[in-house]
């Protein structure tokens, strides 16, 4: 299977000159917002959303060549995304994201808070530069959206009653909502047709749910170096997700630990027994591979080219992570 940067290799110089121009773009201002911010785009993640952003462009490009709204929309991508990433870390008191110190944890709270705000600040400036009204809704939405998943997430903690569309409402909004908006507003900028624009922004749902249904299953089945953070956190956080889900269908005893928030000794270990024991975890692997079956059928229309292919390799990719 192929690494994210094999996945990535069409655009692969794109994504350097991306870090180029986003230090650039962010250089302005107070040092602390800046050092915190280089930080965070040298921190090494995998760029894969500014990277689909990228790949979209080269694979509906004409030429083969990129505009400088195109390159924009993939640096304002990864900013709309690295400032969501500094206030989750925050609200989750995460210390490390892969690996490198989180910004809260290199400065303090309050800086970490104020250069995610600086972030999306910076963000809704250039998206407004891009000087089209139907982008600038696209992308506005992403930001309402994360903040409303971070919001359901915390609201809905270690409530075992809530609903399975309660969690893809939340996984979209967290997850998929960011993917979706940017694929279809690539079609925007190439005034593509209105069935075509729905289809992107199908692909980049389907694929944000599927990787954040692989997410929840790896937090039972991934081991702490592969999730960089203890197995079965999001549970012992209260986070009720797909396997939770199928785990209390199949067994109802479970609802009564999560709804006393594991307080009794063994209650966490018990919780995980059951998820483990139950068909929740084969069940989640087959909900995530029909999302990435769905996301991939949805760009069969693009024309054939090395960027057309990394993208149709992607759902793939996501469900490779389990295996």
């Amino acid at each position: 299977m192929a690494t994210v940067t094999e996945l990535l290799q069409p655009v692969e110089i794109d994504l350097e000159h991306l870090l180029t121009d986003l230090r650039s773009l962010i250089g302005a201002g107070h040092p602390i917002l800046q050092a915190a911010a280089e930080h965070l785009f040298s921190a090494g993640g995998k760029r894969i959303r500014p990277g689909i952003v990228l790949l979209l462009s080269r694979a509906l490009s004409v030429d083969g060549e990129l505009s400088s709204r195109h390159r924009r929309l993939a640096e304002i991508t990864e900013m709309i995304h690295t400032a969501s990433l500094v206030h989750d870390d925050v609200v989750d008191e995460a210390s490390t994201r892969r690996g490198v110190p989180t910004v809260h944890s290199r400065f303090n709270h309050r800086v970490a808070v104020l250069a995610g705000d600086f972030l999306f600040a910076q963000a809704s400036w250039h998206l407004a530069n891009l000087n089209n009204l139907d982008v600038v809704k696209l992308l506005s939405r992403v930001i309402m959206d994360l903040a409303d998943g971070e919001i359901k997430q915390g609201l809905y903690r270690f409530d075992a009653g809530q609903s399975f569309s309660t969690y893809l409402e939340k996984s979209y909004c967290k997850t998929a909502s960011l993917i979706a908006n940017s694929s279809q507003a690539v079609g925007v900028l190439n005034d593509l047709p209105k069935e075509k624009l729905n289809s992107l922004y199908h692909f980049g749902k389907q694929l944000g749910l599927a990787f954040q249904v692989v997410d929840d299953i790896l937090d039972f089945t991934g081991n702490d170096k592969q999730l960089g953070k203890p197995a079965a956190s999001d549970m012992a956080s209260g986070y009720i997700t797909a396997p939770v889900f199928y785990a209390i269908e199949e067994n109802p005893s479970l609802e009564a630990l999560i709804v006393r928030e594991f307080s009794s000794q063994g209650d966490l270990e018990n919780a995980l027994e059951i998820v483990r024991n139950s068909k929740a975890i084969a069940r989640s692997r087959h909900l995530a591979e029909s999302l990435a079956k769905e996301s991939h059928e949805a760009l069969n229309w693009l024309p054939d080219s090395p960027s057309q292919q990394a993208l149709l390799e992607l759902p793939n990719f996501v469900l490779s992570r389990l295996y």
